[in-house]
């Protein structure tokens, strides 16, 4: 969709949209990685989200604080981290592409993959949060950038619909 000058964002509309496909597409990444477990259960003891808290001064009682649910323990405060990830960047991808149409190409999976490249291949290494990329088993690097893909096409499809949803129906 190309914006022509008639056309404005409706920034409210974007905003919104993002955030439900963001919600949306945090579960998607959480099913693809019960699939996919990105990570080894050792190294997934405690997990990128919660050593990112800790890293940021985050005491354990809070980065490793759990619910439990159906007689599992989750972790409340990495999933915080993962919805707020999930739906920031949705919102990012849903603003940016009203304005610039040409970051849907790929409907979301080239966004995703770059995003993942930015921070399991540079960012979060860089920042010892994660093994430098080279150390990171095949399995995790497969697992990561199928599931970017996923998050983004998802993020791409369910954002996309509302925002037309939302501002076709006024």
């Amino acid at each position: 969709m190309k914006l022509t000058k008639a056309q404005k964002v409706d920034l409210k509309a974007a905003i919104i949209a993002g955030t439900a496909a963001g919600i949306f597409s945090g579960f998607v990444k959480l099913g693809w990685e019960n699939v996919l477990p990105p990570r080894t259960p050792e190294r997934d003891a405690v997990n990128p989200p919660q050593t990112l808290m800790e890293q940021a001064g985050i005491p354990q009682k809070i980065t490793r604080g759990t619910y439990s649910y159906s007689g599992h323990k989750m972790p409340w405060a990495s999933f915080l981290m993962h919805f707020g990830f999930s739906t920031s960047f949705a919102i990012i991808y849903e603003v940016l592409s009203e304005y610039s149409p040409f970051i849907r190409k790929g409907s979301g999976a080239i966004f995703g993959l770059a995003i993942w490249v930015a921070f399991h291949l540079g960012i979060m290494p860089m920042m010892k949060t994660v093994p430098s990329a080279k150390d990171q088993p095949t399995e995790e690097h497969i697992s990561e950038a199928l599931g970017h893909i996923a998050w983004m096409w998802t993020n791409d499809i369910v954002g996309r619909e509302l925002y037309r949803r939302l501002t076709t129906q006024k």
